[in-house]
């Protein structure tokens, strides 16, 4: 694409507040091409300050002179932008605060992550918290253990902290800044005031804010300036680009240095992230060849299809074309129902004329029974439906029922989550308390919830704060705070366990040991004055005020027909670990919302759009593409499916613990319950929440399980389907065909007829010759994939 003209101007940070001689406002000045390139101008643009007397600017950076209110005007290639300026106590002294200025300078500078001062012992004698979750602590080790000294009052210059920082002396740690930096300053300043601690509680910051929002960079070397600012609890705001930790989770295609400049590097994408106490925000930046031509195709389908749309025009991606119909009837019958279409329902589909025909077909696969089966063993392996010693097979049985019946009677996923956080009763009588008897503990019970149904993963803020998310050690414990109160005692029958509101319990936070009251994550304090504190998170949980619920579910869905997440892992929702596509990640949601979480009418959204129904076929542009569904995915069928499919098209049922002969390995309630195929291909062992648990990676014992098992010769001889077509007098060629429509999907293309009957007739007889046929189709990727 030729270069465009530019259309849009913009200041970063539109506003700007200045206020105490100390403060100071970095800006950058981006401009827009016609095709979304972004450009970095800030060093080409004409700028001029409203009223010069008010603050200096000094090339992208301003500072305070005079008390007042102006503006700042930037011009390039004609076009024009302006920024607010507002000057406050510009003649005052702001003061040396610990937490606010030297805690910072620890976290830039390194010093308190694991790998060094952090470290659970330390490093070289001297510990600091790791990551800064105890300021006072901090400040306690730095000035008053008297094994370890490191500062000078007499003559700060020569305290140890400070010649250590510069490398004047041996350092484990190296050389953390110059003596000529702002940090160095800062912790010089806070020496010669007599390393004070603040007087008072400081202001919390309240968010941090990285600027510009987003970049297009067009070619190897472009460079784009990103500048962060924290906003605090009192109202004022400060440039933190010299205190924040830059990083990216692409350093291929944007890396960022220290100071938080990006140069574009080979084409693909990156979330660049600011990190200032235990706020983490980031911003998105593409990289795109230099000159690329591209043509965007016309956007028609659903809406999920104009959010994808618009992601692979900006990334400049053209999209597969859509997959056949045969590909399509076995693509969209093992993802609804784990099954594969008969011959019967193969050879009607494709004989059917109608345009409509894949929309009915999606509408009939949703009303059958084993959709609700799929979906009920999904939730059955992240609730951990596993007996053991404190559960019983009787409980797990039921429960499993009783989740089964929910998704069979189309209950809405919020009262489903509703009813089984905040139950009460035995288990046996209410099988969703076993949700609290298979996971005992107050803390992992709080981790669970929030990884199973948030997609949140709070344990590392168990111990300290989270070093690339929102989550501090404060709403680790206040969130498990609503489970401190769950009693348990046993009924009348050994094997039921009865549980309920006990009504007293705490948690305890390490650092001081305070009683941490209930608080939702993200959110306030709750009210639960009298209540049973599970139904009160239950409720806030699926209620509108809760932004993690929806869209996780939803992603696990797409997931599902995907087999990936738009952020993935499913169940490491992050600032760190972004959604590829953010537009569509909140759209999901607020659909499962408006559909009255009905995720039924999700799947059917899901299933109708063209990106779902696209062919599995890259083109050059999305070759390497993994992130931006401009293709199918080759996925392998999941254990207990791929097992239920053989069953099925060999004939020969299986048998497993608790239910008839004939049912499907995807009804098996009790994770317990398996057997050697099963655990070889991958079945979640159910120990764990996590989505990573059940397995779909091929591997060699697989390989060697499928060709010299006992599954697959065993069910084709037990099934006895090939005797059975010869003895309806087919002939091979027919016999080979039905074995293909059966597993496939498909008929075979004659040279694969004519390769095959090779086989048959140089065969003892033609029934074991048709038998290895039928052996080879089942050990085909194209029978253990989904494409």
């Amino acid at each position: 694409m030729a270069e465009g003209k530019i259309t849009a101007l913009n200041v970063y940070p539109p506003d700007v507040h200045l206020s105490t001689k100390q403060d100071l406002q970095r800006f950058v000045i981006v401009a827009t091409r016609e095709d979304g390139v972004t450009l970095d101008v800030t060093a080409q643009s004409s700028i001029k300050l409203g009223d010069d007397k008010l603050c200096k600017l000094d090339r992208n950076t301003l500072f305070p002179t005079t008390d007042g209110n102006t503006t700042l005007s930037a011009e390039y290639q004609g076009l024009k932008a302006e920024a607010t300026i507002e000057v406050k106590d510009a003649a005052a002294d702001r003061g040396i605060s610990f937490q606010l200025d030297v805690m910072p300078v620890f976290m830039r500078g390194g010093c308190n992550t694991g790998s060094c001062h952090g470290a659970a012992r330390g490093k070289d004698g001297f510990r600091l918290s790791l990551f800064g979750f105890d300021p006072q602590g901090d400040y306690h080790r730095l000035t008053r253990e008297a094994g370890a000294r490191r500062i000078n009052l007499g003559s700060p210059k020569d305290s140890l902290l400070m010649e250590k920082s510069i490398g004047s002396v041996p350092h484990t740690g190296g050389k953390r800044f110059g003596d000529d930096t702002e940090h160095y300053a800062t912790l010089l300043r806070w020496l010669e005031a007599g390393a004070p601690n603040d007087a008072a509680p400081t202001p919390a910051v309240v968010g941090v804010d990285l600027y510009p929002p987003s970049a297009v960079l067009e070619g190897e070397g472009a460079t784009q300036q990103f500048i962060a600012r924290a906003r605090y609890a009192d109202g004022t705001d400060r440039d933190i680009t010299s205190l924040a930790t830059f990083m990216t989770n692409n350093d291929n295609s944007a890396p960022i240095t220290q100071d938080g400049l990006v140069t574009a590097a080979a084409r693909g994408e990156a979330f660049v992230m600011a990190r200032f106490e235990t706020h983490t925000v980031g911003n998105q930046v593409l990289v795109l060849p230099k000159e690329l031509m591209y043509t965007p195709p016309a956007i028609t389908g659903n809406y999920v299809d104009e959010l994808v749309g618009a992601k692979l025009k900006k990334v400049r991606i053209l999209p597969s074309g859509l997959c056949t119909d045969e590909q399509f009837i076995r693509r969209v019958s093992l993802d609804i129902t784990g099954t594969l279409p008969t011959e019967e329902e193969f050879l009607a589909f494709m004989g059917d004329a109608d345009p409509a025909k894949r929309s009915k077909l999606i509408d009939r696969l949703l009303e059958r029974k084993e959709f609700s089966e799929i979906w009920a063993m999904k939730w059955s392996e992240l609730l951990m439906m596993k007996s053991s010693n404190q559960v019983s097979y009787k409980s797990i049985f039921l429960y499993s029922s009783w989740v089964t019946d929910q998704v069979a009677n189309d209950v809405p996923l919020d009262k489903m989550v509703r009813d089984l956080l905040s139950s009460s009763g035995g288990t046996f009588k209410s099988p969703g308390t076993n949700f609290y008897q298979i996971e005992r503990d107050t803390l992992k019970t709080a981790e669970n919830v929030a990884q199973v149904f948030f997609g949140i993963r709070t344990q590392c803020a168990q111990c300290h704060n989270h070093p690339f998310d929102r989550w501090t050690m404060d709403d680790y414990y206040s969130f498990a705070a609503f489970f401190s109160q769950i009693g348990r005692k046993q009924s009348e029958d050994y094997r039921e366990i009865i549980v309920f509101n006990s009504g007293g319990g705490e948690v305890k936070h390490p650092v001081g040991g305070r009683n941490m009251a209930p608080k939702f994550l993200g959110g306030q304090v709750a009210d639960v004055a009298g209540k049973d504190r599970r139904a009160v998170l239950a409720d806030w949980m699926t209620s509108s005020e809760n932004p993690f619920f929806a869209t996780s579910v939803a992603n696990r869905v797409w997931a599902h027909f995907f087999g990936k997440g738009i952020i993935e892992p499913v169940d490491d929702i992050r600032v760190s670990n972004p959604a590829s596509n953010p537009e569509l990640f909140e759209k999901l949601g607020k659909k499962l919302i408006e559909y009255k979480y009905d995720f039924k009418q999700l799947v059917r959204d899901i299933c109708n759009s063209q990106t779902y129904q696209r062919s599995v076929e890259r083109n050059e542009s999305n070759m390497t593409d993994s992130r931006n569904f401009a293709h199918g995915n080759v996925r392998r069928i999941p254990a207990e499916m791929l097992l239920d499919c053989i069953s099925q098209v060999t004939g020969a049922p299986d048998k497993f613990r608790g239910l008839p002969v004939g049912a499907r390995a995807v009804q098996i309630a009790d994770g317990r319950t398996s057997n050697y195929f099963l655990t070889t291909f991958g079945r979640a062992p159910r120990d764990t929440v996590c989505a990573a648990d059940s397995k779909t990676d091929p591997t060699l014992s697989q390989a060697l399980h499928m060709i010299n098992g006992s599954t697959v010769q065993g069910k084709i001889a037990a099934g006895g389907i090939v005797r059975k077509l010869v003895a309806e007098k087919k002939t091979p060629p027919e016999i080979i065909e039905s074995l293909y429509v059966r597993c496939l999907s498909r008929k075979p293309q004659p040279e694969e007829v004519e390769r095959l009957m090779t086989t048959v007739n140089a065969s003892e007889t033609p029934t074991a010759g048709l038998e290895d046929v039928f052996w080879a189709i089942l050990n085909s990727r194209e029978f253990l994939f989904n494409h």
